[in-house]
């Protein structure tokens, strides 16, 4: 009988320090991310692209503010109840299934990632985690 997957908390404890905030990762945000956080800030979804964003290509993606840091980090995410899905993902990005060396890339700059535990755990861990109603991983 194998064991139970290790769960996000024992992966991963948020210690705030904005490290994931600061520079330009990329963070996307789709359409449902920005009606939520422009109803949270009570803007116009239609200026929050040009207010906030920067373009990739064709995708907008959260501008950085002259310090480095994400546009809505004030010493903590000024928009953490409805963050966009890609920040409500971290660590757990789809991404880590490719190639679970990302894990260890992502834990330097990141003192929340545990590291001690196997690739073999931590890969049935993210599965379990990304994809948790699949009962076949």
């Amino acid at each position: 009988m194998a064991s139970e997957p290790l769960r996000e908390a024992d992966l991963f404890h948020c210690k705030r320090c904005g490290d994931c905030c600061k520079g330009y990762g990329g963070t996307f945000v789709t359409p449902e991310d920005i009606r939520r956080i422009a109803a949270f800030l009570q803007e116009d979804p239609d200026r929050f692209v040009p207010k906030y964003c920067q373009m990739s290509g064709k995708k907008p993606v959260l501008a950085q503010a002259e310090n480095g840091y994400c546009v809505f980090w004030e010493g903590l995410c000024r928009i953490h109840p409805v963050k966009p899905r890609m920040c409500r993902q971290w660590p757990f990005i789809p991404g880590l299934l490719k190639d679970l060396h990302n894990w260890h890339i992502m834990a330097k700059a990141c003192p929340g990632i545990r590291t001690d535990i196997s690739d073999a755990q931590l890969e049935r861990a993210v599965k379990a985690i990304i994809f948790p109603h699949d009962r076949h991983l």
